[in-house]
Protein backbone atom coordinates (compact mmCIF):
# COMPACT_ATOMS: atom_id res chain seq x y z
CA UNK A 1 0.00 0.00 0.00
CA UNK A 2 1.33 3.42 -0.96
CA UNK A 3 0.60 6.62 1.02
CA UNK A 4 1.11 10.16 -0.23
CA UNK A 5 2.26 12.80 2.23
CA UNK A 6 0.92 16.27 1.37
CA UNK A 7 2.39 19.58 2.50
CA UNK A 8 0.55 20.51 5.72
CA UNK A 9 -0.32 23.93 7.11
CA UNK A 10 2.35 24.34 9.80
CA UNK A 11 0.60 27.26 11.45
CA UNK A 12 -0.84 30.77 11.13
CA UNK A 13 -2.73 29.92 7.92
CA UNK A 14 0.36 29.78 5.69
CA UNK A 15 -0.57 28.91 2.11
CA UNK A 16 2.79 27.85 0.64
CA UNK A 17 6.31 26.77 1.53
CA UNK A 18 9.64 26.07 -0.16
CA UNK A 19 11.26 22.64 -0.07
CA UNK A 20 14.75 23.29 1.31
CA UNK A 21 16.31 19.86 1.91
CA UNK A 22 15.16 16.26 1.87
CA UNK A 23 16.39 14.18 4.80
CA UNK A 24 15.55 10.87 3.10
CA UNK A 25 16.01 9.34 -0.35
CA UNK A 26 14.08 6.77 -2.40
CA UNK A 27 14.62 3.31 -0.91
CA UNK A 28 15.18 4.55 2.65
CA UNK A 29 13.19 3.00 5.48
CA UNK A 30 11.34 5.56 7.58
CA UNK A 31 9.58 5.43 10.91
CA UNK A 32 6.68 7.41 12.30
CA UNK A 33 7.85 10.89 13.42
CA UNK A 34 11.18 10.55 11.59
CA UNK A 35 12.11 13.86 9.92
CA UNK A 36 11.44 13.68 6.19
CA UNK A 37 12.10 17.17 4.86
CA UNK A 38 13.05 20.69 5.87
CA UNK A 39 10.82 23.45 4.50
CA UNK A 40 10.98 27.24 4.65
CA UNK A 41 7.81 29.18 5.30
CA UNK A 42 7.31 32.91 5.46
CA UNK A 43 8.27 32.66 9.13
CA UNK A 44 11.06 30.14 9.58
CA UNK A 45 12.58 26.77 8.73
CA UNK A 46 10.42 23.83 9.79
CA UNK A 47 11.18 20.09 9.87
CA UNK A 48 8.26 17.86 8.85
CA UNK A 49 7.99 14.42 10.53
CA UNK A 50 6.62 11.36 8.77
CA UNK A 51 3.07 10.28 9.64
CA UNK A 52 3.79 6.86 8.10
CA UNK A 53 6.20 3.97 8.60
CA UNK A 54 7.53 2.22 5.53
CA UNK A 55 9.87 2.70 2.59
CA UNK A 56 10.29 5.86 0.54
CA UNK A 57 9.10 5.10 -3.00
CA UNK A 58 9.59 8.50 -4.62
CA UNK A 59 10.14 12.17 -3.91
CA UNK A 60 7.63 14.29 -5.82
CA UNK A 61 9.04 17.81 -5.31
CA UNK A 62 12.64 18.87 -5.87
CA UNK A 63 14.52 21.12 -3.38
CA UNK A 64 14.15 24.82 -4.13
CA UNK A 65 10.56 24.45 -5.34
CA UNK A 66 7.74 26.43 -3.74
CA UNK A 67 4.48 24.46 -3.47
CA UNK A 68 1.02 25.16 -2.08
CA UNK A 69 -0.35 23.58 1.08
CA UNK A 70 -2.02 20.26 0.23
CA UNK A 71 0.37 19.37 -2.61
CA UNK A 72 1.72 15.76 -2.48
CA UNK A 73 5.48 15.89 -1.86
CA UNK A 74 6.52 12.27 -1.16
CA UNK A 75 5.24 8.68 -1.49
CA UNK A 76 5.83 6.10 1.24
CA UNK A 77 5.15 2.42 0.55
CA UNK A 78 4.75 -0.71 2.64
CA UNK A 79 7.89 -1.68 4.58
CA UNK A 80 7.52 -5.32 3.43
CA UNK A 81 8.76 -4.39 -0.06
CA UNK A 82 12.42 -5.27 -0.80
CA UNK A 83 14.73 -2.34 -0.27
CA UNK A 84 18.39 -1.81 -1.09
CA UNK A 85 20.31 -1.48 2.17
CA UNK A 86 20.83 2.20 2.97
CA UNK A 87 20.63 4.62 5.84
CA UNK A 88 20.56 2.75 9.12
CA UNK A 89 20.88 -0.69 7.52
CA UNK A 90 24.07 0.28 5.74
CA UNK A 91 25.41 1.83 8.90
CA UNK A 92 24.61 -1.34 10.86
CA UNK A 93 26.41 -3.51 8.29
CA UNK A 94 29.40 -1.18 8.39
CA UNK A 95 29.57 -1.31 12.19
CA UNK A 96 29.23 -5.11 12.19
CA UNK A 97 31.98 -5.58 9.60
CA UNK A 98 34.19 -3.13 11.48
CA UNK A 99 33.69 -5.07 14.72
CA UNK A 100 34.62 -8.38 13.03
CA UNK A 101 37.76 -6.79 11.58
CA UNK A 102 38.84 -5.53 15.00
CA UNK A 103 38.15 -8.93 16.59
CA UNK A 104 40.27 -10.68 13.93
CA UNK A 105 43.08 -8.20 14.52
CA UNK A 106 43.07 -8.82 18.27
CA UNK A 107 43.09 -12.63 17.80
CA UNK A 108 46.05 -12.34 15.42
CA UNK A 109 47.96 -10.20 17.94
CA UNK A 110 47.23 -12.72 20.71
CA UNK A 111 48.48 -15.67 18.65
CA UNK A 112 51.75 -13.90 17.75
CA UNK A 113 52.33 -12.81 21.34
CA UNK A 114 51.60 -16.34 22.64
CA UNK A 115 54.19 -17.88 20.28
CA UNK A 116 56.80 -15.36 21.40
CA UNK A 117 55.99 -16.03 25.06
CA UNK A 118 56.40 -19.80 24.68
CA UNK A 119 59.77 -19.28 22.97
CA UNK A 120 60.99 -17.13 25.86
CA UNK A 121 59.74 -19.64 28.45
CA UNK A 122 61.85 -22.38 26.78
CA UNK A 123 65.04 -20.41 27.59
CA UNK A 124 66.66 -20.40 31.07
CA UNK A 125 65.50 -17.45 33.12
CA UNK A 126 66.30 -15.91 36.49
CA UNK A 127 64.09 -16.92 39.42
CA UNK A 128 60.94 -14.92 39.65
CA UNK A 129 58.14 -14.55 42.12
CA UNK A 130 56.21 -17.76 42.89
CA UNK A 131 53.41 -18.59 40.53
CA UNK A 132 49.99 -18.55 42.21
CA UNK A 133 48.65 -21.96 42.95
CA UNK A 134 45.78 -23.50 41.00
CA UNK A 135 42.51 -21.91 42.06
CA UNK A 136 44.07 -18.77 43.47
CA UNK A 137 43.16 -15.36 42.11
CA UNK A 138 44.75 -14.87 38.70
CA UNK A 139 46.89 -11.88 37.91
CA UNK A 140 45.03 -8.86 36.65
CA UNK A 141 44.65 -9.14 32.86
CA UNK A 142 45.58 -6.34 30.53
CA UNK A 143 42.61 -4.59 28.96
CA UNK A 144 41.23 -6.56 26.07
CA UNK A 145 39.18 -5.68 23.04
CA UNK A 146 36.28 -5.07 25.43
CA UNK A 147 38.27 -2.68 27.62
CA UNK A 148 37.51 1.00 27.89
CA UNK A 149 40.17 3.48 26.82
CA UNK A 150 40.99 6.72 28.60
CA UNK A 151 38.50 8.72 26.58
CA UNK A 152 35.64 6.37 27.42
CA UNK A 153 35.39 4.57 24.05
CA UNK A 154 34.80 0.82 23.90
CA UNK A 155 35.69 -1.86 21.43
CA UNK A 156 39.39 -1.04 20.93
CA UNK A 157 42.64 -2.03 22.63
CA UNK A 158 44.14 0.71 24.81
CA UNK A 159 47.86 1.29 24.23
CA UNK A 160 48.39 4.16 26.67
CA UNK A 161 52.08 4.49 27.73
CA UNK A 162 51.16 4.59 31.41
CA UNK A 163 49.56 1.14 31.22
CA UNK A 164 52.90 -0.65 30.67
CA UNK A 165 54.43 -0.11 34.15
CA UNK A 166 51.22 -1.17 35.84
CA UNK A 167 51.01 -4.37 33.81
CA UNK A 168 54.65 -5.21 34.47
CA UNK A 169 54.30 -4.66 38.18
CA UNK A 170 51.21 -6.82 38.39
CA UNK A 171 52.52 -9.72 36.34
CA UNK A 172 56.10 -9.89 37.53
CA UNK A 173 57.22 -11.11 34.08
CA UNK A 174 58.46 -9.55 30.90
CA UNK A 175 55.36 -9.77 28.71
CA UNK A 176 51.59 -9.96 29.02
CA UNK A 177 49.32 -11.20 26.27
CA UNK A 178 46.35 -9.15 25.22
CA UNK A 179 43.33 -10.84 26.78
CA UNK A 180 45.30 -13.77 28.32
CA UNK A 181 46.49 -12.45 31.69
CA UNK A 182 49.98 -12.67 33.19
CA UNK A 183 52.67 -15.09 32.06
CA UNK A 184 52.84 -18.29 34.08
CA UNK A 185 49.11 -18.40 34.71
CA UNK A 186 47.19 -21.61 34.17
CA UNK A 187 45.14 -21.00 31.04
CA UNK A 188 43.61 -17.85 29.72
CA UNK A 189 41.58 -15.71 32.07
CA UNK A 190 38.10 -14.61 31.14
CA UNK A 191 37.92 -11.14 29.70
CA UNK A 192 35.79 -8.71 31.63
CA UNK A 193 34.52 -5.19 31.13
CA UNK A 194 35.97 -2.72 33.67
CA UNK A 195 33.52 -1.33 36.20
CA UNK A 196 32.45 2.30 36.04
CA UNK A 197 34.61 3.01 39.11
CA UNK A 198 37.70 1.73 37.28
CA UNK A 199 36.85 3.77 34.19
CA UNK A 200 36.37 6.94 36.24
CA UNK A 201 39.63 6.37 38.11
CA UNK A 202 41.51 5.81 34.84
CA UNK A 203 40.07 9.00 33.34
CA UNK A 204 41.01 11.01 36.42
CA UNK A 205 44.55 9.61 36.30
CA UNK A 206 44.96 10.53 32.63
CA UNK A 207 43.57 14.02 33.24
CA UNK A 208 45.94 14.56 36.18
CA UNK A 209 48.95 13.42 34.11
CA UNK A 210 47.86 15.72 31.29
CA UNK A 211 47.63 18.64 33.70
CA UNK A 212 51.11 18.02 35.15
CA UNK A 213 52.74 17.36 31.77
CA UNK A 214 55.11 20.22 30.80
CA UNK A 215 54.05 22.14 27.70
CA UNK A 216 57.11 24.27 27.07
CA UNK A 217 58.66 22.00 24.45
CA UNK A 218 55.54 21.13 22.43
CA UNK A 219 52.58 23.42 21.62
CA UNK A 220 49.46 22.50 23.56
CA UNK A 221 47.45 21.94 20.38
CA UNK A 222 49.93 19.25 19.32
CA UNK A 223 50.76 17.73 22.74
CA UNK A 224 47.23 16.98 23.95
CA UNK A 225 43.90 16.16 22.32
CA UNK A 226 41.09 18.69 22.47
CA UNK A 227 39.03 18.19 25.63
CA UNK A 228 35.55 19.69 25.39
CA UNK A 229 32.08 18.57 26.39
CA UNK A 230 29.47 18.01 23.67
CA UNK A 231 27.56 21.25 24.47
CA UNK A 232 30.81 23.21 24.18
CA UNK A 233 31.61 21.56 20.84
CA UNK A 234 28.12 22.45 19.58
CA UNK A 235 28.56 26.05 20.72
CA UNK A 236 31.91 26.23 18.92
CA UNK A 237 30.29 24.88 15.76
CA UNK A 238 27.45 27.41 16.02
CA UNK A 239 29.91 30.29 16.46
CA UNK A 240 32.27 28.95 13.73
CA UNK A 241 35.14 28.58 16.20
CA UNK A 242 37.96 26.08 15.60
CA UNK A 243 38.58 24.38 18.96
CA UNK A 244 42.14 23.54 17.92
CA UNK A 245 43.14 27.23 18.17
CA UNK A 246 41.27 28.00 21.40
CA UNK A 247 43.39 28.33 24.55
CA UNK A 248 41.72 26.11 27.23
CA UNK A 249 41.43 27.38 30.81
CA UNK A 250 39.63 24.43 32.45
CA UNK A 251 41.17 22.71 35.49
CA UNK A 252 41.81 19.50 33.52
CA UNK A 253 42.87 21.31 30.36
CA UNK A 254 39.37 21.32 28.87
CA UNK A 255 37.89 24.08 26.73
CA UNK A 256 35.21 25.99 28.64
CA UNK A 257 32.22 27.98 27.44
CA UNK A 258 33.95 31.28 28.24
CA UNK A 259 36.98 30.19 26.17
CA UNK A 260 34.80 29.66 23.09
CA UNK A 261 32.83 32.90 23.52
CA UNK A 262 36.00 34.92 24.14
CA UNK A 263 37.62 33.53 21.00
CA UNK A 264 34.46 34.17 18.96
CA UNK A 265 34.33 37.80 20.11
CA UNK A 266 37.97 38.30 19.18
CA UNK A 267 37.50 36.68 15.76
CA UNK A 268 34.37 38.72 14.98
CA UNK A 269 36.47 41.87 14.80
CA UNK A 270 38.26 40.54 11.72
CA UNK A 271 35.37 38.90 9.86
CA UNK A 272 34.48 41.93 7.75
CA UNK A 273 38.01 43.00 6.84
CA UNK A 274 38.21 41.07 3.57
CA UNK A 275 36.40 42.70 0.65
CA UNK A 276 34.84 40.21 -1.80
CA UNK A 277 35.32 40.46 -5.54
CA UNK A 278 32.59 41.77 -7.82
CA UNK A 279 30.18 39.09 -8.96
CA UNK A 280 30.57 37.58 -12.42
CA UNK A 281 27.02 38.57 -13.38
CA UNK A 282 26.39 42.25 -13.93
CA UNK A 283 22.97 42.03 -12.23
CA UNK A 284 22.08 39.35 -9.68
CA UNK A 285 18.40 38.48 -9.34
CA UNK A 286 17.21 37.24 -5.95
CA UNK A 287 13.66 35.84 -5.79
CA UNK A 288 11.44 37.49 -3.19
CA UNK A 289 10.11 34.58 -1.14
CA UNK A 290 10.07 32.99 2.28
CA UNK A 291 11.34 35.09 5.17
CA UNK A 292 12.36 38.03 2.93
CA UNK A 293 8.85 38.26 1.48
CA UNK A 294 7.33 38.20 4.98
CA UNK A 295 9.74 40.90 6.20
CA UNK A 296 8.85 43.17 3.29
CA UNK A 297 5.12 42.82 3.89
CA UNK A 298 5.40 43.37 7.66
CA UNK A 299 7.70 46.40 7.46
CA UNK A 300 5.64 48.08 4.73
CA UNK A 301 2.42 47.55 6.67
CA UNK A 302 3.95 48.86 9.91
CA UNK A 303 5.67 51.91 8.41
CA UNK A 304 2.61 53.10 6.49
CA UNK A 305 -0.06 52.15 9.02
CA UNK A 306 1.31 53.13 12.44
CA UNK A 307 2.47 56.77 12.82
CA UNK A 308 5.96 56.36 14.28
CA UNK A 309 7.53 58.70 16.82
CA UNK A 310 11.10 58.15 18.05
CA UNK A 311 13.04 59.25 21.15
CA UNK A 312 16.74 59.00 22.08
CA UNK A 313 18.75 59.37 25.27
CA UNK A 314 22.42 58.89 26.21
CA UNK A 315 23.05 56.74 29.27
CA UNK A 316 25.99 56.21 31.62
CA UNK A 317 26.02 52.39 31.69
CA UNK A 318 29.18 52.02 33.78
CA UNK A 319 27.37 50.36 36.69
CA UNK A 320 25.60 48.02 34.26
CA UNK A 321 28.94 46.84 32.90
CA UNK A 322 30.24 46.32 36.45
CA UNK A 323 27.07 44.37 37.28
CA UNK A 324 27.52 42.18 34.20
CA UNK A 325 31.11 41.47 35.24
CA UNK A 326 29.98 40.37 38.73
CA UNK A 327 27.28 38.13 37.28
CA UNK A 328 29.81 36.41 35.01
CA UNK A 329 31.97 35.63 38.05
CA UNK A 330 29.00 34.34 40.06
CA UNK A 331 28.78 30.53 40.48
CA UNK A 332 25.01 30.81 40.02
CA UNK A 333 25.51 32.05 36.43
CA UNK A 334 28.28 29.57 35.57
CA UNK A 335 27.84 28.29 32.02
CA UNK A 336 25.21 30.94 31.18
CA UNK A 337 25.82 33.78 28.74
CA UNK A 338 25.56 37.16 30.47
CA UNK A 339 25.63 40.43 28.50
CA UNK A 340 24.27 43.98 28.75
CA UNK A 341 21.28 42.78 26.70
CA UNK A 342 20.16 40.78 29.76
CA UNK A 343 20.08 43.92 31.94
CA UNK A 344 18.37 45.84 29.12
CA UNK A 345 15.67 43.16 28.89
CA UNK A 346 15.07 43.26 32.63
CA UNK A 347 14.99 47.08 32.53
CA UNK A 348 12.29 47.04 29.82
CA UNK A 349 10.15 44.60 31.80
CA UNK A 350 10.47 46.86 34.87
CA UNK A 351 9.63 49.99 32.84
CA UNK A 352 6.62 48.28 31.20
CA UNK A 353 5.13 47.60 34.63
CA UNK A 354 5.39 51.33 35.36
CA UNK A 355 4.10 52.37 31.90
CA UNK A 356 1.68 49.65 30.71
CA UNK A 357 0.45 51.57 27.63
CA UNK A 358 3.71 50.79 25.79
CA UNK A 359 2.75 47.11 26.05
CA UNK A 360 -0.54 47.55 24.19
CA UNK A 361 -2.01 46.70 20.78
CA UNK A 362 -4.19 48.80 18.42
CA UNK A 363 -7.25 47.14 16.87
CA UNK A 364 -9.19 50.17 15.36
CA UNK A 365 -12.13 49.60 17.73
CA UNK A 366 -10.18 49.27 21.02
CA UNK A 367 -6.75 49.32 22.62
CA UNK A 368 -5.64 46.07 24.24
CA UNK A 369 -3.45 46.71 27.29
CA UNK A 370 -1.58 43.48 28.03
CA UNK A 371 -0.54 42.79 31.61
CA UNK A 372 2.11 40.25 30.63
CA UNK A 373 5.32 40.57 28.61
CA UNK A 374 6.25 38.38 25.66
CA UNK A 375 9.61 40.01 25.04
CA UNK A 376 10.66 39.98 21.39
CA UNK A 377 14.35 39.91 20.42
CA UNK A 378 15.14 41.01 16.86
CA UNK A 379 17.61 38.45 15.51
CA UNK A 380 19.65 38.73 12.32
CA UNK A 381 19.93 35.30 10.66
CA UNK A 382 21.39 34.19 7.31
CA UNK A 383 17.83 34.10 5.93
CA UNK A 384 16.86 37.54 7.23
CA UNK A 385 15.43 39.32 10.25
CA UNK A 386 13.15 37.39 12.60
CA UNK A 387 11.65 38.37 15.98
CA UNK A 388 11.12 35.39 18.31
CA UNK A 389 9.93 36.25 21.81
CA UNK A 390 10.40 35.05 25.37
CA UNK A 391 6.98 34.05 26.68
CA UNK A 392 5.87 35.37 30.10
CA UNK A 393 9.16 37.17 30.63
CA UNK A 394 7.69 39.21 33.49
CA UNK A 395 7.57 36.06 35.66
CA UNK A 396 11.23 35.09 35.16
CA UNK A 397 14.16 35.61 37.50
CA UNK A 398 17.34 37.14 36.15
CA UNK A 399 18.91 33.69 35.75
CA UNK A 400 15.84 32.25 34.02
CA UNK A 401 15.71 35.22 31.66
CA UNK A 402 19.41 34.80 30.81
CA UNK A 403 18.87 31.12 29.98
CA UNK A 404 15.78 31.92 27.88
CA UNK A 405 17.61 34.62 25.89
CA UNK A 406 20.52 32.27 25.22
CA UNK A 407 18.28 29.46 24.03
CA UNK A 408 16.30 31.85 21.84
CA UNK A 409 19.49 33.17 20.21
CA UNK A 410 20.96 29.73 19.51
CA UNK A 411 17.67 28.46 18.08
CA UNK A 412 17.41 31.48 15.77
CA UNK A 413 21.02 31.08 14.61
CA UNK A 414 20.37 27.41 13.80
CA UNK A 415 17.27 28.36 11.78
CA UNK A 416 15.05 26.28 14.09
CA UNK A 417 12.74 29.06 15.28
CA UNK A 418 9.13 27.96 14.90
CA UNK A 419 6.11 30.15 14.04
CA UNK A 420 4.86 29.69 17.61
CA UNK A 421 8.11 31.23 18.91
CA UNK A 422 7.37 34.42 16.94
CA UNK A 423 3.68 34.68 17.73
CA UNK A 424 1.98 36.98 20.29
CA UNK A 425 4.88 39.32 21.02
CA UNK A 426 4.09 42.44 23.08
CA UNK A 427 7.26 44.59 22.91
CA UNK A 428 10.64 44.20 21.15
CA UNK A 429 14.35 44.88 21.70
CA UNK A 430 16.79 45.31 18.80
CA UNK A 431 20.44 45.15 19.83
CA UNK A 432 22.20 47.14 17.10
CA UNK A 433 25.14 47.71 19.42
CA UNK A 434 26.62 44.34 18.43
CA UNK A 435 27.23 45.86 14.98
CA UNK A 436 28.99 48.91 16.43
CA UNK A 437 26.04 51.27 15.88
CA UNK A 438 25.23 54.02 18.37
CA UNK A 439 21.48 54.20 17.73
CA UNK A 440 18.75 54.03 15.10
CA UNK A 441 15.05 54.53 14.39
CA UNK A 442 13.61 50.99 14.48
CA UNK A 443 10.32 50.12 12.79
CA UNK A 444 7.60 48.62 14.97
CA UNK A 445 6.92 44.91 14.85
CA UNK A 446 3.31 44.49 13.62
CA UNK A 447 0.87 44.08 16.50
CA UNK A 448 3.06 46.06 18.92
CA UNK A 449 3.28 49.77 19.82
CA UNK A 450 6.89 50.03 21.10
CA UNK A 451 10.37 48.87 20.14
CA UNK A 452 13.64 49.75 21.89
CA UNK A 453 17.12 49.86 20.31
CA UNK A 454 20.26 49.33 22.41
CA UNK A 455 23.37 50.96 20.96
CA UNK A 456 27.00 50.05 21.44
CA UNK A 457 28.53 50.63 24.89
CA UNK A 458 31.93 52.31 24.75
CA UNK A 459 34.12 54.71 26.77
CA UNK A 460 33.21 58.37 26.38
CA UNK A 461 33.89 61.61 28.20
CA UNK A 462 31.14 62.14 30.80
CA UNK A 463 30.64 64.81 33.44
CA UNK A 464 30.45 63.31 36.96
CA UNK A 465 30.18 65.62 39.97
CA UNK A 466 31.46 68.53 37.92
CA UNK A 467 34.48 66.62 36.58
CA UNK A 468 35.03 65.09 33.15
CA UNK A 469 35.68 61.36 33.47
CA UNK A 470 35.80 58.34 31.19
CA UNK A 471 32.55 56.37 31.51
CA UNK A 472 30.90 53.50 29.63
CA UNK A 473 28.17 55.26 27.65
CA UNK A 474 25.42 53.98 25.37
CA UNK A 475 22.44 55.45 23.52
CA UNK A 476 18.90 54.17 23.84
CA UNK A 477 16.57 54.73 20.90
CA UNK A 478 12.88 53.85 20.87
CA UNK A 479 9.97 54.06 18.42
CA UNK A 480 6.29 54.16 19.38
CA UNK A 481 2.88 54.00 17.71
CA UNK A 482 1.59 57.54 18.27
CA UNK A 483 -2.02 56.35 17.97
CA UNK A 484 -1.58 54.64 21.34
CA UNK A 485 1.46 56.11 23.09
CA UNK A 486 1.55 59.86 23.81
CA UNK A 487 4.79 61.77 24.10
CA UNK A 488 4.77 61.97 27.89
CA UNK A 489 4.23 58.20 28.28
CA UNK A 490 6.98 57.46 25.77
CA UNK A 491 9.37 59.84 27.54
CA UNK A 492 8.72 58.35 30.98
CA UNK A 493 9.20 54.84 29.63
CA UNK A 494 12.56 55.64 28.00
CA UNK A 495 13.67 57.49 31.15
CA UNK A 496 12.81 54.47 33.29
CA UNK A 497 14.83 52.13 31.05
CA UNK A 498 17.77 54.55 31.18
CA UNK A 499 17.59 54.81 34.98
CA UNK A 500 17.99 51.03 35.35
CA UNK A 501 21.03 50.97 33.05
CA UNK A 502 22.53 53.77 35.15
CA UNK A 503 21.70 52.02 38.42
CA UNK A 504 20.83 48.27 38.13
CA UNK A 505 20.03 48.20 41.86
CA UNK A 506 16.59 49.58 40.92
CA UNK A 507 15.72 46.06 39.77
CA UNK A 508 15.55 45.10 43.44
CA UNK A 509 12.36 47.15 43.69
Amino acid sequence: MTSEFTLPDVGEGLTEAEIVEWKVAPGDSVEINQVLVEIETAKSLVELPSPYAGVVESILVEPGTTVDVGTPIIRVGDSSAPVTPSGRAAESESLESGGLARTAQVVSQNEEALSAQRARQAEPAAPTAPVPAQGSAPAAPVRSADAVSADGDTGSVAHAPEAAPEAAADSGSGAVLVGYGAAGGHGATRRRRPSQTEVDARQLRVAEQARRRPTTSVPAAQALPIIAKPPIRKLAKDLEVDLAVVQPTGLAGEVTRDDVIRHAQQASVFRNIETPEWGEERVERIPVKGVRKAIAAAMTSSAFTAPHVSLFVDVDATRTMEFVKRLKASPQFAGVKVSPLLIMAKAIIWAVRRNPMVNSAWTDREILVRHFVNLGIAAATPRGLIVPNVKEAQSMSLLELAQALEQLTLTARDGKTTPADMRDGTITITNIGVFGMDTGTPILNPGEVAIVALGTIKPKAWVVDGEVRSRMVTTIGASFDHRVVDGDVASRFVADVASVLEEPALLLD
